[in-house]
């Protein structure tokens, strides 16, 4: 079995989590996968930020579990969930950190939609109450 070291966020691989100040509603055409007002925003180096939403606000009998695993330095090991949606099986439109490195240990318990994938529509909340922001 190959031991791997984790790599710490630094200043040259910044990661940051915190709190989503909006609504974040996940859709597949027009059926919910996932609702939350209880998203955490990763932002890390110069990828786009991710919201992971508590499994708890999922609809999880549409998910399947996939064969994928992929594998982050900095969060760990990545496991994969399909969609079955109303037209078919979306292969890997989710992954999740299980058991992720100590420096974003609060990801865990939460899940990541590609938003090629999906629908991630993001409703502002108090004095934004009309933007919304839609990733497709």
């Amino acid at each position: 079995m190959q031991t791997r070291t984790p790599k710490v966020p630094g200043q040259d691989h910044p990661i940051t989590i915190e709190p989503a100040s909006q609504r974040i509603v996940v859709h597949v055409g027009d059926t919910v996968v996932a609702d939350t007002t209880a998203a955490l925003t990763l932002r890390e180096a110069g990828y786009r930020p991710v919201h992971y939403i508590p499994i708890s606000d999922v609809d999880q009998t549409m998910l399947r579990s996939s064969q994928t695993s992929t594998y982050c330095p900095y969060k760990g090991d990545a496991s994969y969930y399909s969609i079955a949606g109303p037209d078919g099986l979306i292969e890997d439109a989710i992954w999740t950190y299980e058991h992720p490195y100590a420096a974003v240990e609060t990801i865990a318990g939460h899940l990541a939609f590609y938003a090629d994938r999906v629908q991630i529509t993001e409703t502002g909340e108090g004095p934004d109450a009309d933007r919304q922001t839609v990733h497709s």
